[in-house]
């Protein structure tokens, strides 16, 4: 997030994320068709992406990215920084995030709250989130099912509790103060199993260093609503404004 005054207004025409997938594709000079070759994704639908008219979820978001070839923090924070080569050469990167501060997305399984997003090339990426779908058929309707990733995972229960569901493993309930370090490979499912909402924060990071965490998810909820016909709730991005609950 780009330096900033306390208490200083957010601005209404900052870009959105669409505008700025939008702007690097053209940059790339790299058509729809090309960018839905890369990440699976229907043109009709990366078009609404684009023009904001469809939820925006941290798997869209990684699959995109991907495919342009971009950190993902690029997307949702979308400031001038250094090249990859320049990256390579710095040491003791820091980043302070204020209460309230935040990248907000929110979907109908999930709001997420992105931190660090000013970092690029960072080896995890972490999110606070408020687990929304209670069951796994409200899971499924985003998802088509569980969702999996290259990489490992980790998950600290703030509040509520949370219902894990997993390929492998029985359903097990993890309460405030709970944790979990899981190969996020296996498919697996947060679902709220509490009022209020439940609220965990998650670290996602790669298993090796060639690998990234971009490759998370790979569309699964964007290869689901393709084959759907009714129309997705658009996505509200705000910046600063990502309070909890």
């Amino acid at each position: 997030m780009s330096a900033r005054h306390a208490g200083s207004p957010v601005t209404e025409t900052r870009p959105t994320p669409g505008d700025t997938i939008r702007a690097i594709r053209k940059k790339l000079g790299l058509t729809l068709n090309e960018v839905g070759r890369r990440t699976g994704m229907a043109v009709s639908t990366l078009s609404k992406i684009e023009k904001g008219r469809v939820s925006l979820s941290f798997d869209k978001l990684l699959s995109i990215s991907k495919a342009l070839g971009v950190d993902m923090a690029e997307l949702l924070e979308p400031a001038p920084h250094h090249d990859g080569a320049a990256m390579g050469l710095l040491r003791g990167r820091r980043v302070v995030q204020r209460a309230g501060e935040g990248q907000l997305v929110e979907t109908r399984s999930y709001r997420q709250v992105y931190l660090a997003t000013e970092l690029l090339n960072k080896r995890m990426t972490p999110i606070v989130v408020e687990l929304r779908a209670g069951t796994m058929e409200e899971f499924r309707e985003e998802f088509g099912g569980l969702i999996r990733h290259p990489g490992e995972e980790f998950v600290h229960v703030i509040s509520g509790e949370l219902e894990f569901h997993s390929e492998l493993y029985a359903p097990l309930r993890l309460s405030a103060g709970d944790s979990m370090y899981f190969d996020s490979e296996m498919g697996h499912a947060y679902l709220n199993a509490s009022h209020p909402p439940c609220r965990v924060v998650v670290s996602c990071a790669p298993r090796g260093r060639d690998e990234n965490v971009i490759e998370a998810f790979m569309g699964a909820s964007e290869r689901h609503a393709a084959n759907q016909e009714t129309p997705e709730t658009p996505p509200r991005t705000r910046k600063g404004k990502a309070r909890s609950r």
